[in-house]
C-alpha cells in the first residue's frame, strides 16, 4: 500500500506542470494536511489545465496517505529533569526526621484520645475534677509554704508561689481550698463561681500591691529576696507603675478601692446594699435588732434587682423568711410551699401592705400554681389560705398588674402566647421554654403508712423508698436548643413559609418545638418539609405532630443530643408526696414537656406494651411489677405471672404477692388464663347476689361488716384482692394454643374490669397473627416502643408513629380514652434496687400459692381406657399428622391403611388429647402441636410421666 501511494503521487504531479513541481518538495509536516487541502492547492498552482478524470478517479484513495503519515511527526523532545546532588548527610537527617515526626503524631494521637474521652466524660464528672485537681494543688502549695518541703517541687513551689505572692503566699492554699471546697457543692453555679473567681483575683492584687508599698516598695535592684519578703512579683507589678505615675499617695488610695472591689464581687453585693448587709449580719449575731419598717430594705432590693438586669423592676421578690424571719407561720407556709413544689413568678402587692399577709399569699399562691402544674392536688391548708387571701386582694393586684410597676413575666405553659419573631431577623433568645420544672427534692416526704396490719395478725412493711436512687435535676434549655431553633426559622425562610416557632418543651429524651403558622398557611406545608427539617437539624428521627393536642400550634420532636435517665424513684416519691394511696398505681416515665406519667392500672384497665427487641419492653414490665410491690401489700394486690421466655421475670421468684409459681411452660400458661376466667366467674356470682357493681364496693362493704355470709354457711367473707395477670410474650402462647389463649383474653378482657382483674399483655412480635383483632378491640391501653416497621405501628396504636421512635425507653403511651398517643421516656430501675425491693418483700412474708391455677399440668400415668388396642395406631397417627401438619380423616385411610370408622375414631382420640382441633365440615383440622414437640405427645398418649 505504501508504494501504491507513492506511485499515485508521483502521477498527480507529473499533470500538474511547473507549477507543480514547485511544489513537489514540500516538508514532511505540510505532508500531514488532508487530502481535499492538497487538491486545492494543485489546482491554484496549475490554473487552465483541468485534471484527468483518470487521475481524479485515482486520487481518492491517496488520501489517506497523509493520515498515515501523521504519526509519523515528532513532537520536540523534553529535557530530562536534572539529577538532584547527593546528600551530604547520606540520609541521616531524612531518618531522623521521620522518626521525630512519627513519635510526634504518637503522642498527639495519644493526647487527642484523652481529650476526646474527655469530652465524652460526664461534665459533672469534669466540674469534680477540676475541684478535685485544685485541691490537690492546695495541698502541694501548703506542703511547700507552711513546711520545709524539699526536692524539686518545694523549689518550684518557693520560685513561682512565694516568688509571686511574698508574705501572702500562706494564704495560697486556703484560697485554693475555698475556691475547690466551692466547685464541690455549687456545681451547678458557674456564673457565682466565676464571679468569685474574679472577685478573688482583684482583691490579691489589691492587698498584694499595698503590702509591697508598706515594705518600703522594695524593686528589682534591690534582689529578688527584698521582692520576696514583700508583696511578691504580683504586688510589684501592682504597685510600681501606679507609684511612677499618680505618686505614692494616690497609688493607695486605687489599690485600696480595687481591694474594696473585689471584696463586693466575691460577696455579690452592691454598694448601696452594705448597710443593710451590715445589719442583716448585726441581726443575725444578736447585736442589733431588727426593724420592722422595710423602706431601706426595699430600696436595696430594688437596687439588687437593677444591678442584676431584672426584667421586672416593680415586682420584689421577697420570701417570708427573709421578710420576717421571726414569724413562725409565715417560715411553715414558705415551707410547705417549697417542699411542695419550686415557687414561679407572680404578682406581687405594693409595698405598703402588711407584710405578713403578702408573703403569706405568695407563697401559697406560688405551692398551689406548682401543684396543679404538675397535675398534684394541693394541700387543703395552702388551697384554702390563697384562696382566701386571693379574694381579699384581688383589687389591689389587678391594679398593681395593670399599673406602671413594672410588666410580670408569664408563668410557663400559661398566659397569651408570645408573638413570633419576624421572619427577617430571627431571635432565638425570644423563644421561651415551656418545659415544667421538676419537683424540688425534699429532704423529708410525708409519713406513710408503712405497718399495715394483714389477716391473721401479719404486720407487713411496705418497703422504704430509699431503696430506690434518686435521678438528678433534668438539663434545662441549652446552646443546643437554640441552634435548632435558629435551623427551623431558616429552613422556613428559604421555603417561604409563614411560620415561626414560638416555644419548645424539653424531654428526657426529646424536644418538641411549637410553631405557630401564619395566617393562611396550610399545615401541610410544615408536613411536607419533614425530610428538609431532617437535613437541616442532621437528625434523621424528626416526628411531626399536627397539630399539638390542646394547642393551636404543630409541634416538631428532634432528639436531644444528651440523653437523660429517668429513675423510677423520682416518679414514685412524687406519687407518694401526692398522699395517692391507689395500690394499682404504676409509674411509666416522663413526658416530652417534663411531666411524670403515672396511670392506675385499674382504671385503664387492660394495656398492651409491645416493640422490638432492645425497645425497652422488659424494662418497663420492670417498672410495673416493681411499682406493685413498693406500694401494695400482698392483700391488696396478688399477681399471675407468665415468662416464656424463662429469664425475664426469674427476679420476682418468691415474692409474696404471687398466687402461683411463676409459669414458663406455655400450655400451663393457658390453663392458668381459663382459671383467671373461672375466678372472674366466682367473683361476679358475688357481685351478683349481694347486689354490687364493682369489687371495690363489695369489699369495702366485707371490711365495714355490712354484709355477711348466708346463715347455714360455713363460708366466711373477705375481700377479694385485685388480680394483675402479666404476660411477658404473647407471641409463645399464640404459637402454642391460639384458639384457647384468645377465648381466654378476650374473655377476660371484656367483663373482668368490675371484677378486679386487669391483664398486662407484652410482646415482642406485634403481627395480626399474635395481636389479633379481638384482643385489640378488647385492650383499650396501648405503650409502643420502638417498631422495625409501620405496619407494626398500625397493629399497636392503630396508626403511625412508633416507627420514628429512637429505641431504649422511647415510647408512645396511648391509655384509654386518649386520641393522640403521648411522647415518653419509660423510668428505669436496675437490678440492684429490684433484688433489694423482692428481699424486702419476701423478709416480710412467705408466698401462699394456690393449687388449683394449672390442674391440669400432671399428665395422667395411664393408658386412658377408651384408647384400648389402638395404642400403637394413634400414635403412628399422631406422628403423621403432627410431622406433615396436615389432619384429614381420608389421609389417615390412606397413609394407614384403615377405613374410614376407624380413622375417625383416631382423629376423635387426637381431638381430645389436643392434638387436633375440632371438626370444621370437609375442611382439614387444625394441628395444635408443632413437630418438635411430637415427643411430648406421644409421651402423653404413652402415660408416660412428663414434666
Amino acid at each position: 500500500m505504501p508504494a501504491i501511494a507513492c506511485n499515485l503521487v508521483a502521477m498527480a504531479s507529473r499533470t500538474s506542470g511547473k507549477g507543480t513541481q514547485s511544489t513537489a518538495g514540500p516538508s514532511k509536516q505540510r505532508a500531514g494536511q488532508s487530502g481535499g487541502a492538497a487538491k486545492k492547492t494543485a489546482a491554484k498552482k496549475a490554473p487552465g489545465k483541468p485534471p484527468a478524470k483518470k487521475a481524479t478517479a485515482k486520487k481518492a484513495p491517496a488520501k489517506k496517505s497523509p493520515a498515515k503519515k501523521a504519526p509519523a511527526r515528532k513532537a520536540p523532545a523534553k529535557k530530562a529533569p536534572p539529577r538532584p546532588a547527593p546528600s551530604p548527610t547520606g540520609g541521616v537527617y531524612r531518618l531522623v526526621r521521620a522518626c521525630w515526626l512519627g513519635i510526634a503524631h504518637a503522642i498527639g494521637a495519644v493526647f487527642r484520645g484523652m481529650g476526646r474521652g474527655a469530652k465524652n466524660l460526664d461534665p459533672a464528672h469534669r466540674k469534680d475534677g477540676l475541684a478535685l485537681g485544685l485541691l490537690g494543688l492546695a495541698l502541694v502549695i501548703a506542703a511547700g509554704t507552711w513546711s520545709n518541703l524539699s526536692g524539686p517541687v518545694g523549689d518550684l513551689v518557693e520560685l513561682l508561689v512565694t516568688g509571686a505572692f511574698g508574705r501572702l503566699d500562706l494564704v495560697v492554699p486556703i484560697l485554693l481550698g475555698g475556691i475547690a471546697v466551692r466547685l464541690i457543692r455549687h456545681p451547678e453555679q458557674p456564673e457565682a463561681n466565676g464571679r468569685i473567681v474574679i472577685g478573688l483575683s482583684a482583691l490579691v492584687v489589691g492587698v498584694l500591691g499595698q503590702v509591697a508599698m508598706a515594705c518600703g516598695s522594695p524593686g528589682r535592684g534591690d534582689g529578688f529576696a527584698a521582692i520576696q519578703d514583700a508583696g511578691g512579683y504580683l504586688g510589684w507589678v501592682a504597685s510600681k507603675p501606679l507609684i511612677f505615675t499618680v505618686g505614692q499617695t494616690l497609688a493607695v488610695a486605687l489599690l485600696a478601692l480595687l481591694t474594696v472591689f473585689g471584696l463586693l464581687v466575691v460577696t455579690a453585693t452592691p454598694v448601696n446594699a452594705i448597710p443593710q448587709r451590715l445589719r442583716a449580719l448585726g441581726v443575725r449575731l444578736g447585736v442589733v435588732h431588727p426593724v420592722d419598717d422595710g423602706t431601706d430594705f426595699d430600696e436595696a432590693e430594688e437596687y439588687a434587682e437593677d444591678w442584676r438586669e431584672q426584667p421586672a423592676r416593680g415586682a420584689r421578690r421577697r420570701t417570708a423568711a427573709a421578710s420576717a424571719p421571726d414569724d413562725p407561720d409565715a417560715m411553715e407556709e414558705a415551707a410547705l410551699a417549697k417542699r411542695r413544689r419550686p415557687r414561679r413568678s407572680s404578682v406581687q402587692p405594693a409595698a405598703d401592705r402588711p407584710m405578713d399577709a403578702v408573703d403569706v399569699a405568695a407563697a401559697a399562691a406560688a405551692a398551689l400554681d406548682g401543684a396543679v402544674l404538675h397535675g398534684v392536688q394541693p394541700s387543703p391548708l395552702v388551697a384554702g389560705l390563697s384562696s382566701g387571701i386571693s379574694t381579699e386582694h384581688r383589687e389591689h393586684d389587678g391594679a398593681e398588674t395593670s399599673g406602671e410597676s413594672g410588666t410580670v413575666p408569664p408563668a410557663r405553659g400559661a398566659g397569651p402566647k408570645p408573638e413570633p419573631a419576624p421572619a427577617e431577623e430571627p431571635s432565638t433568645a425570644s423563644v421561651p421554654d415551656f418545659t415544667k420544672a421538676p419537683p424540688e427534692p425534699s429532704g423529708e416526704l410525708p409519713p406513710r403508712a408503712e405497718q399495715l396490719q394483714l389477716s391473721g395478725d401479719i404486720t407487713y412493711a411496705l418497703p422504704s423508698l430509699d431503696l430506690l436512687s434518686r435521678g438528678g435535676p433534668g438539663k434545662t434549655r441549652s446552646a443546643a436548643n437554640d441552634a435548632i431553633v435558629a435551623a427551623l426559622t431558616t429552613v422556613f425562610q428559604e421555603f417561604k413559609v409563614d411560620a415561626a416557632v414560638t416555644g419548645f418543651t424539653r424531654g428526657p429524651t426529646v424536644t418538641r418545638y411549637e410553631v405557630e403558622l401564619g395566617p393562611a398557611v396550610k399545615v401541610e406545608k410544615i408536613t411536607a418539609l419533614a425530610k428538609n427539617i431532617a437535613y437541616a437539624v442532621a437528625s434523621p428521627d424528626v416526628r411531626i405532630i399536627s397539630p399539638i393536642p390542646g394547642k393551636s400550634a404543630v409541634g416538631i420532636e428532634i432528639p436531644n443530643t444528651d440523653r437523660e435517665m429517668v429513675n423510677l424513684g423520682d416518679v414514685l416519691r412524687l406519687a407518694d408526696s401526692a398522699e395517692d394511696d391507689d395500690p394499682m398505681l404504676v409509674a411509666f416515665g416522663k413526658d416530652v414537656e417534663g411531666g411524670y406519667v403515672m396511670h392506675s392500672l385499674a382504671k385503664m384497665p387492660h394495656m398492651l406494651v409491645a416493640g422490638a427487641t432492645g425497645s425497652g419492653k422488659s424494662s418497663c414490665i420492670n417498672c410495673l411489677i416493681t411499682s406493685v410491690m413498693m406500694r401494695a401489700t400482698p392483700e391488696d394486690v396478688r399477681m399471675v405471672l407468665v415468662d416464656p421466655k424463662r429469664v425475664e421475670l426469674t427476679a420476682y421468684e418468691g415474692i409474696p404477692h404471687l398466687i402461683t409459681p411463676i409459669i414458663t411452660n406455655p400450655k400451663r400458661a393457658a390453663e392458668a388464663l381459663q382459671w383467671v376466667v373461672r375466678e372472674m366467674d366466682l367473683r361476679y356470682d358475688d357481685l351478683a347476689a349481694y347486689g354490687f357493681r364493682h369489687i371495690d364496693d363489695f369489699n369495702e362493704a366485707v371490711r365495714d361488716g355490712r354484709i355477711s355470709s348466708p346463715e347455714g354457711s360455713e363460708r366466711e367473707l373477705a375481700p377479694y384482692p385485685y388480680l394483675l395477670v402479666i404476660v411477658d410474650e404473647l407471641a409463645d402462647l399464640m404459637m402454642v394454643a391460639p384458639r384457647d389463649v384468645e377465648d381466654s383474653i378476650v374473655r377476660i378482657t371484656q367483663l373482668a374490669r368490675a371484677a378486679g382483674i386487669h391483664l398486662v399483655l407484652a410482646t415482642q412480635r406485634p403481627s395480626v397473627d399474635v395481636v389479633t383483632g379481638l384482643i385489640k378491640a378488647n385492650v383499650p391501653s396501648r405503650l409502643a416502643f420502638a417498631t422495625s416497621s409501620l405496619a407494626d405501628s398500625r397493629v399497636i396504636l392503630d396508626q403511625p408513629g412508633a416507627e420514628k421512635l429512637i429505641g431504649k425507653g422511647d415510647g408512645l403511651f396511648l391509655p384509654m380514652g386518649a386520641n393522640k398517643p403521648t411522647r415518653m421516656q419509660g423510668a428505669f430501675v436496675t437490678e440492684a434496687e429490684v433484688h433489694a425491693v423482692v428481699q424486702h418483700c419476701k423478709d416480710q412474708m412467705a408466698p401462699v400459692f394456690r393449687d388449683d391455677v394449672t390442674v391440669g399440668s400432671k399428665q395422667k400415668k395411664e393408658i386412658d381406657e377408651d384408647i384400648g388396642d389402638d395404642l400403637d395406631l394413634l400414635c403412628q397417627a399422631a406422628e403423621l399428622v403432627v410431622s406433615t401438619q396436615f389432619g384429614s380423616t381420608s389421609m389417615l385411610q390412606r397413609k394407614l391403611r384403615v377405613g374410614f370408622a376407624k380413622a375417625g375414631r383416631l382423629m376423635d382420640l387426637m381431638e381430645s388429647r389436643n392434638v387436633v382441633g375440632p371438626s370444621e365440615g370437609s375442611k382439614a383440622r387444625d394441628v395444635l402441636v408443632k413437630p418438635d414437640e411430637l415427643d411430648g405427645v406421644l409421651a402423653v398418649i404413652r402415660g408416660e410421666a412428663t414434666e
